[in-house]
């Protein structure tokens, strides 16, 4: 009686989470499970902001593959690695996160599920470099306001301690770290508007900062 009760209840929770990716989502991960990348390549692991890259075009460079899904969380990342895994990619850039803490996952377990990212890369590719980058910054004051529900925007408390959790263990693990965060901050400690149209997401001349930053890295 105990498994049979157990066993409805694991099937309730995984339904729901197949149900919370919504529509976008299941159909990126359906792509990206069928398009094999080649292996010794440069890979992008992240949600929105990653997603909406041009990346080749960013860089001038045709290794980059775009494994970015807009609305993803670091717990449907983690179903998603095995593909990327298997291709043996040279490099990887991993950025997400932000989507967590706005369901109220607390910064402590996005950092455990970024950090579950890199076991499961350094186990099943040990060749692969990994990149783990901060965090963006939100603006919830020139764009959204600071009312209603708490969401991305009301989360910069949050973000800033993720990056601290993120950028020790990594310390700790000698794991590459690259601070974005820093770059694209005002001195208010929001997303700085000059790269932002919504408080969330980059126009042009935040990609192109972002890239200035990771460029010494992809070459």
């Amino acid at each position: 009686m105990k498994k049979a009760l157990l066993l409805i209840v694991a099937t309730i929770v995984a339904t729901c989470a197949v149900e919370a990716q919504g529509t976008y989502i299941r159909q990126k991960m359906d792509h990206f499970a069928h398009l094999a990348i080649p292996s010794g390549k440069i890979v992008f692991l992240g949600d929105s902001i990653t997603d909406f890259g041009d990346w080749t075009e960013l860089f001038g460079n045709n290794d980059i593959y775009n494994r970015g899904i807009s609305g993803d969380q670091t717990v449907w990342a983690l179903q998603r690695l095995d593909p990327i895994i298997e291709s043996a990619p040279r490099k990887v850039f991993i950025m997400i996160g932000t989507n967590d803490l706005a369901v109220d996952r607390s910064p402590q377990d996005v950092a455990d599920n970024i950090f579950k990212m890199v076991k499961m890369l350094h186990e099943g590719s040990p060749a692969t470099q990994i990149y783990v980058e901060s965090l963006f910054p939100v603006n919830g004051v020139d764009f959204v306001g600071k009312t209603g529900k708490k969401s991305h925007w009301e989360k910069g408390d949050e973000i800033v301690e993720t990056n601290r959790i993120i950028k020790k263990r990594c310390e700790q693990e000698g794991i590459a770290y690259i601070d974005v965060y820093s770059h694209l901050v005002d001195s208010r400690g929001l997303l700085d508007p000059a790269y932002t149209n919504d408080g969330l997401h980059l126009m042009y001349d935040g990609y192109a900062k972002w890239v200035e930053i990771l460029r010494p890295y992809i070459d």
